[in-house]
């Protein structure tokens, strides 16, 4: 795979489990199915066009690097119990496995992501200095 494809490969990837977890926390009821979504929905939209229209450019590696974090933002808050599910025992929800595992895979797809628009940035703000 090209150096250069992986970067959006990943960010698409947890921009999808992202979208998911969400699901998730509105199905179980950590978050309400309201209107206040809608910031998420654009958060994710304009994470989703940074990925797709600016792979390559400064912009997008910025936006997937605040994608990335917004990620494992979502990791730490449940880790830390407080993402609303902390008085809900997950063992006992019905998609505790998806759940769970879409939140583990957020975290390393994120974590990577992370990674590769930092270098990518760090690249493109060297070769300019150049």
């Amino acid at each position: 795979m090209k150096r250069n494809l992986v970067l959006p490969v990943t960010s698409l990837l947890a921009i999808l489990l992202a979208s998911f977890h969400l699901v998730d926390d509105i199905v179980y009821g950590s978050e309400k199915g309201v209107v206040s979504n809608l910031l998420i929905v654009a958060i994710l939209a304009v994470w989703l066009y940074g990925t797709l229209m600016l792979p390559a450019g400064r912009v997008g590696h910025i936006i997937m690097l605040i994608g990335s974090v917004l990620g494992l933002t979502i990791f730490w808050v449940h880790l830390n119990g407080t993402g609303g599910l902390a008085g809900i025992e997950i063992a006992k929800l019905s998609g505790a496995f998806f759940f769970v595992w879409t939140l583990l895979a957020l975290a390393v797809v994120s974590l990577l992501s992370l990674a590769l628009s930092a270098h990518g940035l760090w690249s493109l703000l060297r070769s300019k200095a150049l």
